[in-house]
C-alpha cells in the first residue's frame, strides 16, 4: 500500500511560528498509525503537520456526477498546508472512533453542503501512505484511505472558509491528459490517488 515519497523541507518547517501556537488545528487530535494503518495513538494535529511530521490516518473522497465527471474542491486561500491548491471532493483525518465513512459523511455536509440522500454507498477503493513538505509551513506524512460515491443529485452548499472554489472535470481526461490541467496545482494526496486508480483501471 505505500506509496511513500519526500518533497523538499524547508529550513523553517521544524520551528511553529506564533501564528501556529494559535492556529485552530492546535486544538484538535489526529489518530497516529503504522505502515498499515494500525492505530498507535493519538497527537496533536499540529505536531503532526510540523517540522518531520508524524504518521497519521487521512481520507481523500473522490464524488462523480452520472456522467463520469469529478468534483474538484480548491482549499481555501488561508489554509496552512497548500493554500489554494485543487484537492479531490473532500480530504481529512477521522477522529478517535469514527470511521472513514463517517469523516466523510461530515465533512461533505460541512464543507459542501452534500447529504448521505444524495449519493450511493461511499466504497473504499485505495490505501496508501505518502510524505509531502510544503514550502517552509509544514509536511503531511498520512496513511491516506481513498473513498468514491457517485453524486444522484448535484445539488452543493459551498463553505467558502474551506473551500475557495468547485470545478467539475472529466475524470478520464484528467488522468489522461494531465497536461492539460497544469494550470490546476493539485494537491499532492488527489495526484496519488487519481494515477493509483488510473493504473488499476489499466490492469
Amino acid at each position: 500500500m505505500s506509496d511513500t515519497a519526500e518533497g523538499s523541507k524547508g529550513d523553517s518547517a521544524d520551528t511553529p511560528g506564533m501564528d501556529d501556537v494559535e492556529h485552530e488545528n492546535a486544538l484538535q487530535d489526529v489518530i497516529t498509525v503504522d505502515a498499515n494503518d494500525e492505530k498507535q495513538g493519538t497527537a496533536n494535529r499540529l505536531d503532526a503537520h510540523t517540522g518531520d511530521g508524524i504518521r497519521h490516518r487521512a481520507f481523500t473522497a473522490l464524488l462523480f456526477d452520472e456522467e463520469g465527471r469529478i468534483l474538484l474542491a480548491q482549499r481555501a486561500h488561508d489554509k496552512r498546508l497548500w493554500d489554494t491548491h485543487w484537492d479531490g471532493t473532500v480530504a481529512s483525518h477521522p477522529v478517535e472512533g469514527q470511521s472513514q465513512e463517517e469523516a466523510t459523511r461530515q465533512r461533505l455536509e460541512e464543507e459542501l453542503g452534500i447529504t448521505p440522500d444524495q449519493y450511493g454507498d461511499l466504497q473504499k477503493t485505495d490505501r496508501f501512505e505518502y510524505k509531502r513538505y510544503y514550502e517552509n509551513a509544514g509536511v503531511e506524512w498520512e496513511v491516506c484511505t481513498v473513498l468514491q460515491a457517485t453524486l444522484t443529485d448535484t445539488s452543493l452548499d459551498r463553505d467558502p472558509e474551506e473551500v475557495g472554489g468547485l470545478l467539475w472535470v472529466s475524470y478520464e481526461d484528467l488522468q489522461e491528459n494531465p497536461k492539460f490541467y497544469r494550470q490546476l496545482r493539485l494537491c499532492p494526496w488527489f495526484e496519488i490517488a487519481m494515477r493509483r486508480d488510473s493504473e488499476t483501471d489499466g490492469e
